[in-house]
């Protein structure tokens, strides 16, 4: 073998090269090393089911109800108590813990939804007298809101009950007038049905229309409804 000092320059040259390839190949497959698989990787933290979520833009007018409700039945079957802590909403299932936010003087409470109502335009949830004392609004009677549900689990989760939804497109004392509207509709639309209540101070009947599965099915219904001259006045009610 010829010693390396002994050997011609340009072959010594070349062995440099071909060395320094080597060298520089090893260093690139480590720096560039391809990622593991994604299954691999660690898992993004996602926050757990049961983190607040704001209902979908719901600001709006609180009421509340007292006497001659209290002591009644409410829509889930339950006795209305109007010294705990409960509301009623149109299209919230029942049993949803709901944290009302008066925006005009910032005092929160947190209700639980077991009734329906309130069928108001523009009202968007009906407080008990307590919540509605704890916001300081029973004075003034209503009060400038925004909610947020505190267990989306029950409105939106695997184990939610679907919803079943109906259009309310009158409500009467007279239950001859409330035969008359629902004739008038079943002559157009199906499942037209009179549910009637006792509110304390007498018997009112709400003609109801539909069985959609969905709160935009029974939006897009109650629009035909409008468009049909069965009501100028139309609240989506959950049924269940």
């Amino acid at each position: 073998m010829i010693p390396a000092f002994t050997r011609p320059a340009g072959e010594r040259l070349g062995s440099l090269v071909a060395l320094l390839s080597v060298l520089l190949a090893g260093g690139c497959l480590h720096r560039h090393r391809a990622p593991p698989p994604l299954s691999r990787r660690k898992p993004v933290a996602t926050p757990p089911a049961s983190a607040p979520s704001i209902v979908q833009g719901e600001m709006g007018l609180a009421s509340w109800y007292g006497h001659p409700y209290h002591g009644r039945p409410t829509a889930n079957g339950e006795i209305y108590n109007m010294y705990a802590l409960t509301a009623a909403h149109r299209t919230l299932p029942f049993g949803t813990q709901v944290r009302v936010h008066d925006l005009d003087n910032g005092r929160d409470v947190v209700v639980r939804i077991n009734d329906r109502g309130p069928f108001v335009e523009g009202r968007i949830i009906d407080l008990s007298y307590a919540a509605a004392k704890a916001l300081e609004m029973v004075g003034p009677g209503l009060a400038t809101v925004s909610l947020e549900i505190l267990n989306p689990e029950v409105v939106s989760g695997p184990n939610a009950v679907p919803g079943i939804y109906a259009v309310q497109i009158g409500a009467f004392r007279n239950r001859d007038n409330a035969e008359r509207l629902q004739a008038r509709a079943a002559a157009q639309f199906s499942f037209v049905m009179i549910q009637s209540f006792d509110r304390g101070d007498g018997m009112y009947h709400r003609v109801r229309v539909g069985r959609e599965s969905s709160i935009e099915a029974a939006q897009a219904l109650a629009a035909r409804l409008r468009a049909a001259g069965l009501a100028a006045e139309t609240f989506v009610v959950r049924l269940n």
